[in-house]
């Protein structure tokens, strides 16, 4: 599985294992991701029936270009070493799944314990909990880690914090997390937006999560797919001044030189490093729908 600079992940979406309804219908839904939930969204008596009801999904709809994560339950539950050699399991079958995701992961050996069961997966991980921003970069730094998934509810409660539309009380544990994450290569999303039918709050969260970094959102309703994709894809004014860059610093560069000028402000190499990922995206978008 490509990794977040070669493969886009704007919107990733959990739906519930319980829900066969609900599994089948995201086969046709505009998001990037799809998050097989057999955790928070499935009650302990219906665990098993919706870890079937998700390998049964998984071999038999068409989820096309969609990145298809299954998120299990932990290893200290009685659901999660039976969730995991599941999908193990299936992979061999020939079933795509492309990646485990750990809830409350909040050390590296979490994961070691995950691949002590199965190498046949690349994992995932929630941090949610404030020993895991602790310890992100160690997370962070597994091997066999692909993405990180930002676990924003559990965090906020385990902090103490109060709620509010800046998420100021979050923001120093997503930007550790961040930081693990960009140092080591790997994808980071950003956490839910509860107000499902709140647009305006979405759209402002989805844009300062962008603004610093992250490859995405995770998202709990498909009404909310829209917003998320159109915050973390370049616009059409950013592609045009990433060209305008390029040619510009193209330009000076068959002359000799190291340094353009575009739009009154200095362009370097590293700006053009930026700009050529812009398009990449974009057009990584463009072959996705």
């Amino acid at each position: 599985m490509a990794h977040g600079a070669d493969r886009p992940c704007r919107s990733a979406l959990y739906i519930p294992g319980s829900k066969p309804r609900a599994l089948e219908k995201a086969a046709g839904l505009p998001c990037d991701a799809i998050i097989f939930d057999l955790e928070d969204a499935v009650t302990v008596e219906e665990k098993a029936s919706a870890r079937a009801g998700v390998l049964s999904a998984l071999a038999h709809h068409d989820y096309g270009a969609r990145l298809r994560i299954v998120r299990v339950n932990g290893l200290d539950t009685p659901w999660g070493r039976d969730d995991v050699l599941a999908l193990a399991d299936a992979v061999h079958a020939g079933v795509r799944i492309d990646a485990l995701l750990m809830p409350k992961v909040s050390f590296k050996k979490d994961l070691d314990a995950v691949v002590d069961l199965t190498s046949a997966l690349p994992l995932w991980a929630m941090v949610e909990t404030a020993i895991g921003v602790l310890n992100a970069a160690d997370i962070a730094s597994h091997p066999r880690l692909e993405g990180m998934v930002m676990g924003t509810n559990d965090l906020s409660m385990e902090l103490q914090g109060r709620h509010r539309p800046d998420r100021l009380p979050l923001l120093t544990g997503m930007g550790l997390c961040l930081l693990a994450a960009k140092a080591y290569g790997k994808v980071i999303l950003d956490g839910v937006y509860n107000a499902f039918t709140d647009e305006e709050g979405l759209r402002a969260e989805c844009e300062q999560g962008r603004d610093m970094g992250f490859d995405g959102k995770t998202l709990i309703h498909p009404a909310q797919l829209a917003v998320a994709n159109a915050a973390f894809a370049p616009t059409p004014a950013e592609l045009e001044l990433a060209e305008r860059q390029i040619a510009a610093f193209e330009a000076v560069k068959a002359r000799g030189q190291g340094v353009a000028v575009v739009d009154g402000k200095i362009v370097e190499n590293l700006h053009i490093v930026t700009a050529r990922q812009l398009i990449a995206k974009a057009k990584a978008i463009a072959e996705m729908t």
